[in-house]
């Protein structure tokens, strides 16, 4: 059982246990006495439920939340008291999850809308209200055995349709995962015993192969000195269950037997996925480069499905500690943590926050199972990740059509449709999008939508969009509504509209989003072009700045490694666009504003040169990182980007990004320490038979 001290004994800094042990007695104090259907105290399921939440690493303000959300659905507690003791953030999320836990599910329709848009609303004040809402209802249904079966199932049902999708777009895996099995086991007990039946008889052969593979793998990276854990798992119920009703038999679900391998850095991904195609026959279709096009929960990771020991299919991930935090803890675990990215996160769950409100106060009017239908295709719905040709990612949901996509890029690309290329095919306008596609849209300033559209597109914002450009009065009514939306959210936010709209920050805001005057600001924001989280980013940009700093810092080197005319000099940078890496003849470019530029010798950009030359030269004893890009030209179209990683990983070099130019062409950029292993990889990546040409840009 839970107790107080295995909470506090977890407290990183111990300023924030008194505060904690605060929370914890004024909660015991007003739950003193109180059971619940199973026998058990409402304080036991406070503690179960913090810890639950401690597990995620989440901030001090959740875990007072967490200790105190029953205390205002279990008889009289002053607000005052609770804002003066704890603050008033703190009151407002308890509040909020006691308005969600008086919510009560009647049927699959009605009930359930209502219950989605009370969630959403409720929630759009502070996302910890997720966070502890996923918490309780998963150690609900971990004592369920008191309830009746018909309550079972209509919470789990619930549970299925509304928190799964919710935890899963917060990449909080451990708590969705946990909460889809015990899902399935109150709704369909048969189905989840015979599964677990049928896995309990196979489980001993399944894990000797997992073993076999495993040491295998163990072998291939220590041989290669590799430093990295590895753990394996066979698939859980309720996804083999999802795979079974997919049609799926029992032998084709090839990913019941999973690997995952933890490394250091995000380079030794590439490395290992490399080591383990060069043993292991790939799958080509089964590999995904989540590290280079992160899924928008923030999840990271390489996947790839290989043949192993027994014949058998073996699906591998591949991710750093950090990533794999992330994938099993979500955006909970980074709330507050005050480093590189956490802004960046925060930004992104406050938008999306955001844009839900602002979906379920254009819906008012409409009617609970339209809504629920909005809510289940466009926020909680299976999503699909499609590209622009520059490689930007455009996250739709599934069936989505080029028509939806135009829409996502921009209204204007949108009203001027008139064909959409997929993947190099000219394609109907109509045709439904999967994952993965690349999409160019072709566009004709002349051309404008038609109605026909509405009844084809799967996106309320596409939607939207083709019903206001058909409305006289368009312009005006986006303005308007823009105008509302940030004066309202300007209020919640307890921010000045007359600081936001200065005349400084006014002319700030135009710049910066190359706009040209104020009712150009309330269109964009009206027409959800921006949000208003989006404008006050452009105004206080402090966590960015930072950011950008960082990077830029990434790029300088710490120690000077160069000569100038046999002296040693601070004031140099290497030249962008040749990129020199030690063992490269070089020469050296005073610049008027910017020091001295240093060039290879080859360079095109010093030729005609009319500003000063000077000798350059290395220092032997310096050894820092470079980058270098090489070009790949293949002779077939066919994917072979695994082929390409396990060439160019190799010792001491990291693979930086790969961009897929086109079907036959692919740039690697690398950090390497000198010449010598750019032209080893070059040696090596021309000994694949496909490799038609390959060179260093």
């Amino acid at each position: 059982m839970i107790t107080i001290n295995n909470i506090i004994n977890n407290i990183k800094n111990p300023d924030d246990i008194p505060k904690i042990k605060d929370a914890y007695e004024y909660a015991e104090k007003h739950l003193n006495g109180i059971t619940r259907k199973n026998k058990d105290s409402e304080i036991n399921h406070v503690l179960e439920v913090t810890n639950i939440l401690m597990e995620l690493n989440v901030d001090t303000l959740t875990i007072i939340c967490a200790l105190l959300h029953s205390i205002l659905d279990f008889g009289e507690v002053n607000e005052d008291e609770i804002i003066n003791k704890f603050g008033e953030k703190t009151y407002k999320i308890i509040l909020s999850l006691s308005k969600i836990n008086h919510l009560e599910m009647v049927d699959d329709s009605e009930s359930a809308a209502l219950y989605l848009r009370k969630v959403m609303v409720g929630l759009c004040e502070d996302v910890r209200v997720l966070f502890i809402k996923l918490a309780d209802r998963l150690h609900n249904m971990k004592t369920f055995d008191a309830l009746s079966k018909e309550r079972q199932k209509i919470v789990a049902n619930e549970t299925l349709s509304v928190l799964v999708p919710i935890a899963h777009r917060l990449g909080i895996n451990s708590i969705k995962s946990e909460l889809e099995n015990l899902c399935l086991y109150y709704l369909k007990p048969n189905v989840y015993n015979d599964i677990l039946e049928k896995l309990n008889d196979t489980v001993e052969k399944l894990n000797d192969y997992l073993i076999e593979m495993q040491n295998s793998i163990c072998d291939l990276l220590n041989e290669n000195e590799v430093k990295f854990e590895i753990k394996g798992r066979v698939k859980s119920v309720y996804s083999i269950y999802n795979k079974l009703s997919a049609g799926k038999k029992w032998d084709d679900i090839y990913d019941i037997l999973a690997l995952r391998i933890f490394v250091d850095k995000e380079s030794d991904c590439y490395a290992v996925v490399g080591l383990i195609h060069s043993k292991f026959k790939p799958i080509p279709s089964r590999f995904k480069d989540y590290i280079a096009v992160p899924k928008e929960n923030m999840y990271q990771s390489l996947h790839t499905t290989v043949f192993g020991p027994g014949g058998r299919k073996y699906e591998i991930q591949i991710r750093t500690y950090e990533m794999d935090e992330i994938a099993e803890k979500g955006i909970a675990s980074h709330w507050s943590y005050k480093e590189k990215g956490t802004k960046k996160i925060q930004n992104y769950m406050e938008q999306k926050l955001e844009v839900y409100r602002s979906i379920i106060e254009n819906n008012e009017e409409s009617d609970d199972e339209a809504f629920n239908n909005i809510i289940n295709n466009d926020i909680l719905g299976n999503l699909m990740y499609v590209f622009t040709p520059k490689g930007d990612v455009i996250e739709l949901p599934e069936n989505a059509t080029p028509i939806d996509f135009a829409y996502k890029v921009h209204s204007k690309v949108g009203d001027t449709m008139t064909g959409a290329i997929v993947n190099d095919v000219m394609v109907p306008i109509t045709s439904t999008l999967h994952d993965g596609d690349i999409v160019k849209v072709l566009t004709n300033p002349n051309s404008t939508p038609s109605k026909e559209w509405l009844n084809i597109v799967k996106t309320v914002q596409a939607k939207d969009k083709i019903k206001a450009y058909f409305s006289k009065n368009t312009k005006n009514e986006y303005i308007e509504r823009g105008k509302t939306i940030l004066e309202k959210e300007l209020r919640k936010k307890k921010i000045s509209i007359n600081e936001v709209l200065s005349k400084d920050n006014l002319n700030i805001i135009l710049k910066e989003l190359k706009i040209k005057d104020i009712d150009e600001l309330y269109l964009s924001i009206g027409s959800y072009k921006y949000t208003v989280t989006h404008i006050l980013n452009v105004l206080y940009p402090k966590e960015e700045k930072v950011n950008e700093i960082s990077l830029k810092k990434e790029n300088i080197n710490s120690k000077s490694d160069i000569l100038i005319d046999g002296k040693v000099s601070i004031l140099t940078h290497l030249a962008k666009c040749c990129n020199p890496v030690k063992g490269d003849d070089i020469i050296g470019i005073i610049t008027k504003n910017d020091g001295i530029s240093i060039h290879r010798n080859n360079c095109s950009n010093i030729i005609n040169n009319d500003e000063k030359m000077v000798n350059a030269s290395w220092i032997n004893e310096v050894n820092n990182e470079y980058l270098a890009s090489i070009l790949i030209t293949l002779s077939t179209d066919k994917n072979k980007l695994s082929d390409i990683i396990s060439k160019v990983s190799i010792p001491k070099v990291q693979i930086s990004s790969i961009e897929n130019v086109d079907n036959l062409n692919y740039k690697v950029t690398i950090k390497v320490i000198n010449k010598s292993q750019i032209d080893l990889v070059l040696k090596n990546v021309n000994k694949l038979r496909y490799v038609k040409d390959v060179k260093r840009i």
